[in-house]
């Protein structure tokens, strides 16, 4: 009598059950939706699959069937940074709405940076934070880019389509991976006449995420190893405070040496501490 098996794919959002029986065979289904597709895998014998597309409100995720998928949506980031040039990467929360205080400081950041730097303004293309700094530097006449995921503020959006962004000025991704390699890329200083930096403003645990792969990144000397790249975390009415006390502690014990945090970003308390620094930085 064989045993029933069961699987759950997370990268695709499938259900796959299966009978390993007397001899050793293994027959499954695969599951998506109502639709089944059965597999019979005898042995150490392998059947590769056609990739399975499965459907979430809306949206379809395709299972990655190879690095090939990644590494083709990486390069379509770089070819838009190409095109539009690097600049200043913003990182925020997609929850706080223009009846936020934060986001009104983030909108007027966006703009005097975009207006002192004369450069593109990048960001997730998403709502919150990143829209404010997003409209900020539309209305100081500066170019925008981003790179757009599917889910934002833990809800999947209705459609990959920007609200107001021509096409051409962001790349819906479909990988959090490419995503990041664009963030990153964006902000790196190929010369040194480049105008670049990262700016975190208040965020969750995306926000986060993003904020210490970046500041790892500066840390190892993987970007701005060159050309040093600013790095601005905005300390709105004390948002990271508790957050600088921690990394404060994990001097104390050792983890991190001593001053070494401070020496990889700026904390900005304003807009005016972030300008002044930015205009310090690049001489002008």
């Amino acid at each position: 009598m064989g045993r029933t098996i069961a699987s759950w794919n997370p990268l695709s959002y499938c259900c796959s059950t299966g009978n390993l029986d007397s001899k050793g065979s293994i027959n499954f289904v695969s599951f998506v939706g109502n639709h089944g597709t059965n597999v019979n895998i005898k042995g150490a014998h392998f059947v590769t699959l056609r990739p399975l597309r499965c459907n979430l409100e809306g949206i379809d995720f395709e299972e990655r069937t190879s690095p090939s998928e990644v590494k083709k949506e990486i390069e379509q980031c770089y070819k838009l940074i190409r095109t539009l040039r690097r600049g200043v990467v913003y990182l925020g929360s997609s929850r706080l709405g223009p009846d936020h205080p934060h986001y009104k400081q983030s909108f007027e950041l966006g703009k005097e940076i975009a207006g002192l730097l004369d450069c593109t303004s990048w960001s997730g293309a998403g709502r919150g934070l990143m829209d404010a700094a997003t409209k900020g530097a539309l209305q100081a006449g500066k170019p925008v880019g981003g790179f757009k995921i599917a889910k934002e503020a833990g809800e999947w959006v209705a459609t990959n389509l920007h609200p107001y962004l021509p096409i051409e000025s962001y790349l819906t991704c479909r990988f959090f991976s490419a995503r990041k390699h664009g963030l990153v890329d964006a902000a790196v200083r190929a010369t040194s006449s480049d105008r670049t930096a990262v700016v975190a403003l208040p965020g969750g645990v995306g926000t986060l995420d993003e904020v210490f792969e970046i500041l790892a990144l500066i840390q190892l000397k993987r970007i701005g190893s060159m050309f040093p790249v600013p790095f601005l975390l905005m300390n709105y009415d004390s948002f990271y405070s508790k957050l600088l006390d921690f990394l404060g502690d994990c001097e104390g014990w050792g983890t991190v040496s001593h001053g070494e945090i401070a020496s990889l970003w700026k904390v900005c308390n304003n807009n005016s501490d972030a300008l002044s620094y930015l205009a310090e930085f690049y001489g002008l």
